[in-house]
């Protein structure tokens, strides 16, 4: 089978309007696809820095896969929530990547959006940190079939490092370049 296995680490998330985040990351695969070594889900510790208007994760990324099939390629789904002091979280930001089909190191920039609120009321809740509008269906992030039905604005960006190494394509006829 060919493999792939992905190093690296969830840097950071920037430019989001809270202070207090943490990162909670999947990585989504077609059904050929298995996870050979490591863990395909996981999630970061709280983290701020509102000096820079960033928070710092460093959540470590090490999946080893294999697969007969190039379709159904991995993809990294993130969430971004953000903290009270009331330890009350709700979500910030949910954004989607394909992992680079080329070798060697890759730093991934995603951007991320969030739903906006409906409501006054949603927005002052938003405003004042009791939380903002949460996903009733988790697979619209990644899906995408039913998002344009929510109405969505942007937030910030994760930062993502990987290194690539990929095994055994050519034996199945796939070439990088």
């Amino acid at each position: 089978m060919a493999e792939v296995h992905i190093v690296g680490q969830i840097l950071k998330a920037a430019d989001f309007e809270e202070s207090h985040l943490f990162c909670k990351w999947s990585l989504q695969t077609g059904s050929a696809w298995k996870v050979v070594q490591g863990r395909s889900e996981g999630r970061s510790f709280v983290c701020s820095n509102p000096l820079e208007k960033s928070s710092e994760f460093c959540c470590p990324l090490d999946i080893h896969l294999a697969t007969g099939s190039v379709q159904g390629w991995p993809k990294l789904h993130v969430e971004i929530y953000a903290v009270n002091f009331l330890k009350n979280t709700w979500p910030v930001g949910f954004g989607v990547v394909y992992i680079p089909t080329c070798p060697g190191y890759h730093r991934i920039e995603v951007d991320t959006w969030k739903v906006a609120p409906v409501t006054i009321w949603d927005s002052v809740r938003e405003k004042f940190g009791a939380g903002g509008i949460a996903l009733s269906k988790e697979d619209l992030i990644f899906s995408g079939v039913e998002r344009y039905k929510l109405k969505t604005k942007t937030s910030g960006s994760v930062v993502i490092e990987v290194s690539l190494i990929f095994r055994n394509f050519s034996k199945y006829g796939v070439e990088f370049s």
